[in-house]
C-alpha cells in the first residue's frame, strides 16, 4: 500500500515538506529535519506516525546519550550483584540487557516511525556510530552472540538545531529537508488549527504584531511557532481583541505578555532602547 503524508487537522505541513517526508520513505532513507526551534520538527514524526496509522518510537537524544544506547545496554553491575546474591536469574544473560528504541523499532511485528530527535545535543561520533545500524537495518549483540535484523525497516525522522555539523558520511545517508518559517498566509493557517474559533481581525493583528517583532534587527532569538501559538492563548485568557493589539507599534508601548515571546534579556533591551529613540 502506498503511503502518502500530507497536512492533518492538526499540522499544516508545506508542499515541499510533504514532498520530502514521502520521498525519504519510497527511498527508505532517513529524513533529517532541521529548521528553526519552534517549526514543528519534532511534532512531524507524531503527526506522520498519526497520519500513517503506525506506532511512534522517539528517542530524545542528549549531550551524554551514545549510540551504543539506541541498540542496548548490558548491565555487568546487577548481573555481579545477582550472582553474589544468588539469583538464578545470572544463568540468562538476556536479563541483563536492556533494549534501545532501534531494537524495539527492529523487532516491531508492525512498521513504526522511529524519532531521534536533536541528534546534533550528542558527541560529533554519534552520527557516525548509526551508519552501519541505518544503512543494514541490523546489528550484533555481543553478549548473547546474536544478530538483531529489522522485521520491516522503520520510517526514521531525524530532527537537528545545527548545534553542531553532522558528518558528511552520515548526511548522504539521508533525505534532507529545512522547515522554512511560515509565511503569513501558512501562518494564518496554522493559527486556525489552534484556534478555529478566533476572528479573523485577531488574527490579522496578532501576526502582524507578531512579524514586526521578529523583524527587529538584533534579535538573539526570534519569537517561533510555538511561541505565537502560547502568546494568542494567553491574549484570550487577558480578553484582549484585535482593537487592542492596533494600538502596538513597538515604538511606543510594547506586546501585552512580551514574556511569552522574547526568551532573553538582550532581546528585552533591544526593544527598551527601540522606544527611548524612537526608530528600530
Amino acid at each position: 500500500m502506498t503511503q502518502n503524508f500530507q497536512s492533518t487537522d492538526t499540522y499544516i505541513a508545506s508542499q515541499e515538506l510533504s514532498v520530502a517526508v514521502n520521498a525519504s520513505i519510497a527511498l527508505q532513507r532517513p529524513l533529517l529535519i532541521k529548521g528553526e526551534p519552534g517549526t514543528g520538527k519534532t511534532m512531524l514524526a507524531y503527526e506522520i506516525a498519526k497520519s500513517l496509522n503506525k506506532s511512534l518510537l522517539t528517542w530524545h537524544v542528549k549531550s551524554t546519550t551514545s549510540a551504543q544506547q539506541g541498540l542496548y545496554e548490558y548491565d555487568a553491575v546487577s548481573r555481579l550483584r545477582d550472582s553474589q546474591l544468588g539469583d538464578i536469574r545470572i544463568s540468562d544473560i538476556a536479563n541483563y540487557i536492556k533494549k534501545g528504541k532501534l531494537w524495539e523499532a527492529f523487532e516491531s511485528p508492525e512498521q513504526v516511525v522511529l524519532l531521534i530527535d536533536e541528534i546534533d545535543k550528542a558527541d560529533i561520533e554519534f552520527p557516525n556510530d548509526l551508519l552501519l545500524e541505518l544503512d543494514k537495518m541490523e546489528f550484533y549483540v555481543y553478549e548473547t552472540q546474536k544478530t538483531i535484523k529489522a522485521i520491516h525497516r522503520p520510517i526514521i525522522i531525524i530532527t537537528s538545531n545545527n548545534e553542531k555539523e553532522l558528518p558528511d558520511a552520515f548526511l548522504r545517508r539521508c533525505f534532507f529537508h529545512y522547515i522554512t518559517f511560515p509565511d503569513p498566509a501558512t501562518m494564518q493557517d496554522i493559527v486556525k488549527v489552534h484556534f478555529p474559533t478566533l476572528e479573523e481581525d485577531m488574527i490579522d493583528h496578532a501576526l502582524k504584531v507578531f512579524y514586526n517583532l521578529r523583524d527587529v534587527k538584533g534579535l538573539k532569538k526570534k519569537p517561533s511557532t510555538s511561541e505565537l501559538v502560547d502568546w494568542i492563548k494567553l491574549l484570550q485568557v487577558g480578553k484582549m481583541n484585535f482593537a487592542d493589539l492596533e494600538k502596538i507599534d513597538l515604538l511606543s508601548n510594547q506586546p501585552p505578555y512580551v514574556g511569552s515571546l522574547l526568551k532573553n534579556e538582550q532581546d528585552y533591551t533591544i526593544l527598551e532602547r527601540m522606544r527611548r529613540f524612537g526608530r528600530y
